[in-house]
């Protein structure tokens, strides 16, 4: 808007009726928390179908600044290709990431927000799509691992495969079973992490989450479970085992206190949520890593982190 245009605009704001004047606070309000979305999103420098960094503008829709490419002609804004993509109330994301990191429920994020509690939980499961893929790539020095288990829960699924039961309880054997899901948590001393959910709990699935993390010269520490040896005599890798049943908790530099540790933290958190759904599970792993490791991590960072566009998972259009 010209100067002109607008010095009449603020005039005319002194005749609103107190009504009004709420209303033009609230859209005004409304319009600053969308238009910021996409200064914490980051700026948008190439096009999410086919990478072509030649843009340019296309109007704009649900206050959001569009573009279209010049090599697909596809149109697109800064959610595009994000976990974001799609979903309403755009105004109330930070205060919905606010909750996130407090680790709220989805019930009293919805009062929060002043959304249906329908909304807030599809929110929880787009926006940690990316907390769920952002696992540390690599370890190294001295690397702890270790599995833990949490009750198998269809929480959401009708009808049940099995029998309900009630909210928690336990499982009738220890280990994995049909009962419970077992996850692998790997985790070096200077506090990279990841994890994994294994199907099966031995040498191979082991293997398989944890060869492409390691140097040759890593020096692996982990109780004495039978699997955990197979793993690194048949891969030349060098482990240290304690011997936790006998109350044996460090022997100089090895120990396992450091993983022990992150599996108690992961699981008094995972408490508060009565119940995980085992479809879910993998979100809320991420999730506890993100708040772990990032433990000052601010509102703005949390939702820039959510909104990284998910398109360099999938294979390149050819332009």
């Amino acid at each position: 808007m010209k100067n002109r245009p607008f010095h009449e605009l603020l005039k005319s704001l002194s005749s609103l009726t107190f009504a009004q004047s709420k209303q033009v606070q609230e859209h005004i309000i409304h319009q600053c928390k969308i238009e910021s979305l996409e200064d914490i999103i980051g700026k948008v420098d190439s096009c999410p179908h086919c990478h072509s960094s030649e843009l340019y503008k296309w109007g704009v829709r649900s206050n959001l600044q569009r573009y279209r490419c010049k090599s697909c002609h596809k149109t697109f804004n800064a959610l595009s290709a994000t976990s974001l993509a799609r979903l309403r109330y755009k105004e109330m994301w930070l205060d919905y990431t606010q909750d996130l990191i407090k680790g709220e429920s989805i019930r009293a994020s919805a009062e929060h927000c002043h959304v249906d509690k329908n909304t807030t939980f599809r929110w929880r499961h787009k926006m940690l799509q990316i907390p769920a893929i952002s696992k540390a790539k690599e370890v190294h020095g001295i690397v702890e691992f270790d599995e833990t288990y949490f009750l198998e829960s269809q929480k959401g699924n009708h009808p049940l495969s099995r029998a309900a039961r009630k909210r928690g309880g336990s499982a009738t054997q220890r280990g994995i079973s049909s009962e419970q899901i077992a996850v692998l948590i790997v985790r070096d001393r200077n506090g990279n992490t990841t994890d994994a959910i294994l199907e099966q709990s031995n040498q191979y699935t082991i293997a398989k989450v944890m060869l492409p993390l390691l140097d040759k010269d890593v020096l692996l520490c982990s109780d004495k479970k039978p699997s955990y040896k197979a793993f690194a005599n048949n891969n030349d890798l060098t482990l240290e085992t304690i011997n936790v049943s006998k109350k044996e908790h460090t022997r100089g530099i090895v120990h396992v206190q450091n993983v022990n540790a992150y599996d108690s933290r992961l699981k008094e958190w995972m408490k508060h949520f009565h119940g995980v759904a085992t479809c879910h599970l993998e979100s809320y792993l991420g999730w506890m890593r993100i708040l772990d490791g990032m433990k000052n991590i601010s509102v703005k960072g949390f939702l820039a982190l959510i909104g990284k566009r998910l398109d360099y998972l999938q294979p390149l259009t050819p332009t």
